[in-house]
């Protein structure tokens, strides 16, 4: 069974990777909260991956979210560096 707790970090994040394109077009040039965005996304991607495998496959859809969000944070970045 599921901990409560790891329902959450993965509601949490495929929530924040469904966001990110509205909150891509809202930052500013410099950008330094997308960054920030971006340095979370990767640690929290790391810390999945160094986690035990064995979590019913809530932990590889997880590293996936977070691989979608980290895509979606470049991607904003890229078009706010665009304008």
């Amino acid at each position: 069974m599921i901990s409560n707790r790891f329902s959450r970090r993965i509601a949490c994040a495929a929530a924040f990777a469904t966001a990110l394109p509205m909150l891509a077009m809202a930052g500013d040039h410099a950008q330094p909260r997308m960054q920030d965005a971006l340095e979370a996304l990767q640690a929290a991607r790391d810390k999945l991956a160094a986690a035990a495998p064995d979590k019913a496959g809530h932990r590889v859809v997880a590293l996936k979210l977070v691989d979608q969000a980290l895509a979606q944070v470049r991607l904003g970045i890229q078009a706010g560096s665009t304008r």
